[in-house]
């Protein structure tokens, strides 16, 4: 059975100063029907924007998708209309803002942010949209419901403003929800929480959902698999039990070392990774991750390396896999 979401070589350039700037780099990854797949990379590497473009929601000018595919359902998204694609949003694929407090509108009432779209999308009445608003936000673990659709995104925590946007995208029973750094601001203890509930839900309404995130750590739980891009391109690939056993990337290593660990040893330092994302006007010749990366050879330098198999379902992108592997297992 094919995949819900399949990118295939997507392409998005922007236009800068210098001229066409790339921004997602022949990205490629897939999420099935009832998984949750992570797209993981710091800051700049190109996972909101490959979110964006999957709702085709770049503003263009600047932006521009110059190659690749977006299948959903089959269906080549980067070639239907602008209202076939209205249709789609929201109702089959749901989608969490990165900041909430920005996203919500703070002139509406939660509850008509809520029931908007489902009356818009589902064709429901009012009083059936406050139902199954009431519902949703019992569902995401906000307490007194009814109360709170009479209330403003001011009023509320921002834990509970992203509750209200994960009630949101499922609102209108999606298959598949984007998630933009959900947990961004958040304490840790709101963090898990938050995930726990997209967890729970997903799995109880069969949801495939594709959490972006900058945090290796907070994904090891609760993702199938992860995808790690570095400077628009997508490094390392694989189920998430094997990349963060056997990393094949050293970008994967860095991150993996750049946060607490219960598997370190007892007062072992962080190992922060070196330097700083190249800039993507200006990206280094060969492997975009060469100035940064302690593995790195003359070939480095001359040829960008495309993914390789390095075991079923895993993925790197690495001339000096092997080498890293034969270190970690030293």
């Amino acid at each position: 059975m094919p995949a819900l979401l399949e990118i295939d070589g997507l392409e998005v350039t922007f236009a800068g100063e210098a001229g066409l700037v790339p921004a997602v780099r022949g990205v490629s990854l897939e999420v099935d029907r009832g998984e949750m797949v992570a797209l993981v990379g710091e800051s700049g590497s190109g996972k909101s924007v490959t979110a964006l473009a999957v709702l085709r929601l770049l503003p263009e000018p600047p932006a521009r998708i110059t190659g690749g595919r977006i299948l959903f359902d089959g269906v080549d998204l980067l070639r239907v209309g602008e209202e076939p694609m209205r249709r789609l949003r929201g109702r089959r694929i749901g989608m969490v803002f990165q900041e909430p407090m920005t996203s919500l509108n703070p002139l509406l009432s939660v509850g008509r942010q809520l029931t908007e779209a489902m009356e818009v999308h589902l064709g429901i009445s009012r009083r059936q949209a406050e139902r199954r608003a009431v519902e949703l936000l019992e569902a995401v673990g906000i307490p007194d419901p009814e109360g709170r659709l009479r209330q403003y995104p001011h009023q509320l925590s921002g834990g509970m403003r992203q509750r209200v946007m994960i009630a949101i995208a499922l609102c209108c029973e999606p298959d598949l929800v984007i998630a933009d750094e959900p947990t961004t601001a958040l304490d840790v203890t709101i963090q898990a929480q938050i995930l726990e509930v997209m967890q729970d839900l997903c799995a109880r309404l069969g949801v495939a959902l594709l959490l972006i995130t900058h945090n290796l750590a907070i994904v090891a739980r609760y993702a199938h698999r992860v995808n790690v891009m570095y400077a628009g391109r997508v490094v390392e690939s694989g189920e998430a039990v094997a990349l963060y056993r056997r990393p094949a990337h050293p970008y994967t290593l860095g991150l993996l070392d750049s946060v607490p660990r219960l598997d370190r040893p007892r007062g072992a330092p962080l190992e922060p990774i070196p330097g700083s994302p190249p800039d993507p006007a200006a990206l280094p010749s060969g492997c975009a991750f060469r100035p940064r990366c302690r593995l790195a050879r003359p070939r480095c330098a001359e040829a960008v390396p495309d993914p390789v198999p390095i075991e079923p379902g895993h993925r790197s992108a690495c001339f000096e896999y092997r080498r890293l592997r034969a270190e970690a297992t030293a």
